[in-house]
């Protein structure tokens, strides 16, 4: 076996005087595929960037092998100081590296490299920083969260590229099919040590719990053997004195081992709040369509979904799911055709923008919708802090503002605030985004045992298969497929997966391109040019979505300060306010400018 790469040993750190790794340790050997898997706080995140060198352990030892090369694909990239996508993925090659890839991995990922790097999307910065991190191939790469914010065709895209390339992996995921398909070894961060499994993800949840099971028996032997002591010490038979002395300091060390064992970390108690039963019938979508100006978003759809179903939505960003989802709860009337919703419907829906959540409120304000020191769940009057606790929170976080939770936090919020209305309609938008793998299991089980409808749009894999009996498919130009079973099903239906497909359909475009410029389908003469005042729009919406961003990060410094509220709760508030209402109009403009931007690309093609 070759030398390792990179070694990690008897790793220690705190964040003030909470421990978070207690003595922890990784070994990276050449072409290793490692999977790093941990509830959320668990100090995943900091052990990669303990081993990529980004972060300093309070005590141990990190050695890497002279010469090797690492790379690390942060969860939050920064592309600021760039004047293009490209510029920022050149700045992290070496002398020696290929410029040209470069190139070919942005266009892979469907950048062009002369995007303004203030201007993208959080997918569209996730793609940037993958670009950036994959280019040099270096001997070890360290990816947190690499699938976050990608699509279904991406995700797959990424899979293939890794599974080719020579480089180890270190892989933080909460996608278990990602992991799966990927990782050949486990390692289990778990109460600041890690356990290592020299098999792939897939046998991680068994050797887990088989872990647990023994430690649980462990302690129970434990707690027997301190009840035979004690026993001892009321009613033994007198012994010499240095017998007796010697005894009970070791029934002091038995109750400290006991005391010290903390068990697994706590997971999420979920538990969603029912109305009373719907209708048989839930939707009936007869014909439905959508457009955008002139692109076609849904054509000509229709299905009917009854009581109990779980049906998901799957495609590529951008393709409308989210539109197509909200045209069949009612939320967004459709073009042509007719949504007829059965009666009793109360839907509870988790927006996957967590738009829900103000900025200026408490986490306590967060999880009551706005006040009040209890919630009703199913006829059931509960304090806020146990309600709390069953989604991992500490009762000294009850006045946290949200603005500065984490986003798997956030994603708790959300989900606490959904189950917390009643309903028997359940709406999951990207409900696993920020989810660590125990929460994502007891969603599962909560959705199975859910008694009313579930619509959910998710681009886990896995998630899907183990939620859904129903998949509405993109199939491309606003068509839209539903296929019996979860996604596994699909694929099988339909012979390809979706990033097959989506190519498919790009050399049939290219094929009929030429078609598409005879007289009989060019474009109507009023199309043929933007109007003046779009055209104005087009020029001066950038310079008004920069000054919102220079509004939106003063904002932030300000209200970044832990004293504001205290000193002045009225000038928290208020700031809060600015804060959202500023963030809501950066996006409607960016959305604006991105539509007038395709638009004008169109007829350009067009000429």
């Amino acid at each position: 076996m070759a030398p390792p790469l990179l070694t990690l040993q008897d790793i220690k750190l705190s964040f003030g005087v909470t421990p978070l790794l207690t003595g922890a340790e990784l070994m990276v050997a050449p072409g290793e595929r490692i999977c790093l898997v941990g509830r959320n706080g668990s100090g995943k995140s900091s052990l990669m960037k303990i081993a990529a060198g980004l972060l300093e352990a309070d005590a141990g030892e990190r050695f890497i092998h002279p010469g090797a090369t690492v790379r690390y694909l942060p969860q939050e990239p920064d592309l600021t100081g760039f004047d293009t996508v490209l510029a920022y993925v050149e700045a992290g090659l070496t002398p020696g590296d290929d410029p040209w890839r470069a190139r070919m991995l942005l266009e892979a990922l469907g950048l062009t490299g002369e995007e303004n790097p203030a201007r993208l999307s959080g997918g569209e910065a996730r793609r940037a920083a993958l670009a950036r991190t994959l280019a040099p191939e270096p001997d070890i790469l360290f990816l947190d969260e690499p699938t976050n914010h990608l699509d279904l065709p991406a995700i797959e895209w990424l899979e293939d590229e890794l599974s080719r390339t020579k480089s180890a992996l270190v892989l933080i995921s909460h996608d278990r099919r990602f992991l799966e398909n990927l990782s050949r070894s486990t390692v289990w961060l778990d109460r600041g040590i890690a356990r290592r499994l020299d098999k792939g993800f897939a046998h991680f949840e068994d050797w887990r719990d088989e872990v647990l099971a023994a430690e649980e028996l462990e302690h129970h032997k434990l707690a027997r053997q301190i009840a035979r002591e004690e026993d001892w010490m009321r009613y033994g038979v007198t012994a010499r004195r240095k017998r007796n002395v010697r005894r009970v300091d070791e029934l002091k060390a038995l109750k400290a081992r006991y005391r010290s064992h903390s068990g697994p970390q706590g997971v999420a108690n979920l538990e969603a709040s029912d109305a009373e039963q719907s209708g048989k019938l839930v939707v009936e979508a007869k014909n439905i369509s959508k457009r955008f100006g002139e692109r076609v978003v849904v054509r000509d759809f229709s299905t009917r979904i009854q009581r109990g179903e779980r049906l998901g939505l799957v495609g590529p960003n951008g393709a409308g799911k989210t539109t197509l989802l909200n045209m069949l709860i009612g939320n967004l009337q459709p073009d042509t055709g007719s949504v007829r919703l059965g009666v009793g419907l109360e839907i509870a829906q988790l927006d996957q923008k967590r738009a829900q959540l103000k900025p200026g409120w408490t986490l306590a304000e967060a999880l009551t919708g706005g006040g009040g020191d209890h919630v009703e769940i199913n006829g059931q009057t509960r304090h806020i802090a146990a309600w709390m606790k069953d989604f991992l929170f500490r009762p000294e976080q009850a006045r946290t503002p949200v603005h500065v939770l984490s986003g798997g936090e956030r994603a708790r919020v959300m989900l606490a605030r959904a189950l917390a209305l009643p309903g028997n309609v359940m709406v999951l938008d990207e409900p696993t985004n920020d989810l660590d793998l125990e929460t994502l299991d007891l969603l599962q089980d909560l959705i199975a045992d859910y008694a009313g409808t579930v619509l959910l749009v998710s681009h886990d894999r896995d998630f899907l298969d183990r939620t859904v009996n129903r998949v509405i498919a993109y199939e491309g130009d606003g068509d839209w497929q539903v296929y019996a079973g979860g996604y596994s099903d699909m694929v099988a239906q339909r012979g390809e997966g979706v990033r097959a497909r989506a190519q498919q359909e790009s050399a049939q475009k290219q094929t009929a391109a030429p078609a598409a410029k005879s007289p009989a389908s060019a474009p109507p003469q009023q199309r043929a040019k933007l109007s003046f005042k779009d055209k104005h729009a087009l020029e001066t919406l950038p310079g008004e979505i920069e000054a919102l961003g220079s509004k939106i990060a003063k904002l932030e410094a300000e209200l970044a300060d832990p004293a504001l509220f205290s000193r002045n709760p009225d000038r928290f508030h208020a700031a809060s306010g600015e804060l959202a209402k500023a963030s809501e109009e950066r996006e409607a403009k960016e959305e604006r400018w991105l539509e007038l931007e395709m638009l004008r690309e169109e007829l350009e093609a067009g000429r």
